[in-house]
């Protein structure tokens, strides 16, 4: 086997296939200040459906009901949580392990582009390096007294989604979607993997479901029909809610404010079967 070239080691063992290398360590155990109750993944089997703001959107709304929360970035390779509560500069670490961040309510995260020394820096590490990593950020982060804790995942049903499923205590997910069809049979991919691994699906967003007019408060629908109803009995997601398509969305996100978004209780039907599930599981121990 091939020696390691110390120019692209990047100090992640567990990533790491070179056997030789002399400063190869054990991976560690996990040190880190930890009680995290309860995590929800939130994916989406298509990249551009909102995920992160929905993600964003429910750890701002388990808050307002008096949680403690955090959120764990996991699309490591396009992290985007950092720029919609506007937290910028480097985290710091004790002896412990990694401290997260906190937004301005509370909400604590843990991002890769938190480590980086520019926001646009690219990411071009293959699969067993984000997979280290995602491990490092879940057991080497004082993430302390969590309630709920949001696993933001990258689109699709590779690498992370796997790691997510297999190394991370879920109690579920929610699944994003837009309205189009295509987008509908792409979530159908996430939803049947989720089920042949045994993780509970509590719910579906469909977001951008229409767009309503300011002057005549009609409703829109741009992309079409909203299918989200339709999807979410055929794959028996128990839960279903929409988002309209909303310019303080993004007006709130690029200025790092999506905590003062108010959903108008759009998301409770979600928030609702995430609470459930985690009122079952905290019964059952």
């Amino acid at each position: 086997m091939a020696e390691q070239d110390p120019s692209s080691c990047n100090g992640v063992c567990s990533g790491c296939s070179t056997a030789s290398c002399g400063d190869r360590t054990e991976p560690k155990k996990p040190t880190a200040r930890m009680n995290v109750k309860h995590i929800i993944g939130v994916v989406s089997g298509k990249g551009g459906v909102g995920k992160s703001l929905v993600t964003s959107l429910l750890a701002s709304e388990m808050v307002r009901k008096g949680f403690k929360v955090g959120i764990l970035d996991a699309d490591i390779t396009g992290p985007s949580i950092p720029k919609t509560f506007g937290l910028r500069g480097r985290l710091t670490a004790d002896e412990d392990g990694i401290n997260p961040a906190v937004t301005s309510n509370g909400i604590k995260v843990m991002s890769l582009n938190l480590m980086l020394p520019q926001d646009d820096m690219p990411v071009a590490w293959r699969g067993p390096v984000i997979t280290g990593i995602l491990n490092q950020f879940w057991n080497e982060t004082n993430w302390e007294d969590v309630d709920y804790m949001f696993v933001d995942m990258p689109p699709g049903t590779s690498d992370v989604f796997l790691t997510v499923m297999q190394s991370f205590p879920l109690d579920g997910i929610v699944s994003v979607s837009a309205p189009q069809e295509l987008v509908a049979m792409i979530v159908g991919k996430a939803v049947n993997l989720a089920h042949d691994m045994n993780v509970s699906v509590l719910g579906l967003v469909e977001n951008m479901a229409y767009f309503k007019c300011d002057e005549c408060g009609k409703e829109h629908f741009v992309f079409g029909e909203p299918q989200g109803k339709a999807i979410a009995r055929r794959y028996q997601i128990p839960a279903y809610a929409t988002l309209p398509m909303d310019p303080a969305f993004a007006r709130l996100c690029d200025e790092g404010k999506v905590e003062e978004y108010d959903v108008n209780n759009a998301l409770d039907p979600i928030i609702e079967q995430i609470e459930a599930v985690a009122a079952r599981k905290d019964a059952a121990e």
